[in-house]
């Protein structure tokens, strides 16, 4: 955890913590158990409510692994890409929840290309979902059910919805590593300076919620 200046270690078990993503009240992530714990790999969804000291289970537990996951701000409203069907997602791709998986609704995701790197959910609208892939960014107005790109300069590596809901972050590489914010409502988007990197890109982006002005 970052913070005041300083780095420091989180509370609870040192798990593997994939797709990892917070909201306004919860943690939200996938991945595999710490060594001794006792718990089954991998995780499938899981839930904390107490910045990581302990974790709910909310289903496909020793079945799937999400890398791509992401969480409404305000909504709870959690998208994960799955690699493959389980028991309770029947087949791969696009898939989403609105009350921390006890329902599933697979997104037919038409119009989106390439391979996906990043997902988005807007803090607010739960209709509005953005994928970042190989081919640019694509945003979808309905819940992933059908996505127009937005952006194509390179491949997609990182997307983010601004806390502020009417714009979304955008990292990608051409070449050498870019990072724009655009509009939703007119899809312009603003280069923002980074700082010097060689085979390196944004592929992660956080914003400070008490301090909106600062991002990771």
């Amino acid at each position: 955890v970052y913070e005041n200046g300083r780095w420091s270690k989180a509370p609870g078990p040192e798990h593997d913590y994939m797709g990892f993503t917070s909201t306004a009240k919860n943690l939200y992530s996938s991945g595999h158990p710490a060594p001794r714990s006792g718990l089954v790999n991998p995780f499938g969804l899981i839930r904390s409510r107490d910045g990581g000291r302990t974790w709910d289970k909310l289903g496909l537990e020793g079945e799937t692994d999400f890398h791509l996951l992401a969480a409404g701000w305000n909504t709870n409203a959690i998208c994960v890409w799955n690699p493959e069907p389980s028991s309770r997602l029947k087949s791969p791709g696009l898939h989403c929840t609105v009350n921390d998986g006890f329902s599933w609704k697979r997104a037919a995701a038409s119009g989106l290309a390439g391979k996906p790197h990043a997902l988005a959910v807007h803090p607010d609208d739960r209709n509005l979902v953005a994928v970042a892939t190989s081919q640019g960014l694509y945003l979808s107005r309905d819940a992933g059910q059908r996505f127009e790109r937005i952006a194509g300069n390179g491949q997609g590596l990182a997307a983010f919805f601004d806390l502020d809901g009417v714009h979304l972050w955008y990292g990608a590489f051409s070449g050498r590593p870019t990072l724009s914010r655009l509009s939703l409502k007119d899809g312009v988007p603003i280069s923002v300076p980074l700082p010097a990197l060689t085979d390196d890109a944004v592929a992660y982006i956080a914003q400070n919620p008490a301090r909106r002005l600062e991002y990771a």
